[in-house]
């Protein structure tokens, strides 16, 4: 590999999967606040992720519905509202 072509914060981070459970260690330049111990011993920066190859239905081929700011409540709640409105006229 080609030296000095990295960033200066390019380093090894851990990849938390929230939904699978799955972690991950690789290199990035992405920026964090919290650190975990790895497999190897040595302290890694940690970022939390919703979606990653471990659990992507596309990767995975299972489907799972993954609502993480209510979402699928809202567009429940307006989808009953507009039948409601359709029964009435």
């Amino acid at each position: 590999m080609k030296k000095d072509i990295h960033p200066e914060n390019y380093r090894m981070v851990i990849f938390h999967d929230n939904s699978s459970g799955e972690r991950v260690l690789v290199g990035s330049t992405v920026e964090t606040s919290k650190t975990e111990k790895w497999t190897d011993g040595q302290e890694y920066p940690i970022k939390q992720v919703d979606v990653t190859s471990a659990s992507h239905p596309f990767y995975t081929g299972n489907e799972k519905i993954m609502d993480t700011a209510g979402r699928v409540e809202r567009f429940k709640a307006r989808f009953e509202k507009a039948g409601a409105r359709k029964k009435k006229a």
